[in-house]
This record gives structure tokens, sequence and C-alpha cells, in this order.
């Protein structure tokens, strides 16, 4: 039996083509950063870290796919990089 898994983009390839997250796994980043779940309500889910002075705001939505925008507004505001 073969297993097959989706080709799916994790960061940046050696293309260079821009490569998408999911949310959880944005999440596993930021905790693997430092970040800590703060409070939650519905989806919405806050993370701080010492030293970083405001709140990460993550719209939770599990497995599906961060548009790249967001992806990208999120990390700059925890101060990471792809």
């Amino acid at each position: 039996m073969c297993l097959s898994f989706p080709l799916r983009p994790l960061l940046v390839s050696a293309s260079g083509l821009e490569e998408t997250l999911r949310f959880n796994e944005l999440v596993r980043l930021l905790e693997q950063n430092g970040f800590r779940l703060i409070r939650e309500k519905g989806s919405i889910r806050y993370y701080a870290k010492a030293g970083v002075d405001r709140l990460i705001r993550v719209d939770y939505h599990g497995a599906k796919e961060i548009p790249t925008g967001t992806c990208n507004a999120i990390l700059k505001a925890a101060g990471l990089k792809r």
C-alpha cells in the first residue's frame, strides 16, 4: 500500500515561491518561539511573549491554509521570519 500525501509547500522553496502555512502550523511556530496563549474567545486566540509589547491575534481555523497576507502580517507583528 502506498500512502500519498498532498504536495503542499511549507515555507519557501528552492524555486523562491512562497509556500503556505496552515493555522495549526503557525500556532506551533509561535509556541516554539516562546509565545504563549493568553486569551481565547471562540476561534480568536491571543498570544504573548516576554519582551514583545503587543498581543498577537490569530483567528484560528485549524488545518485551513492561511492567506499569504494574513500570515505575513502575523509573522511581522511577532517579529518572526519565514
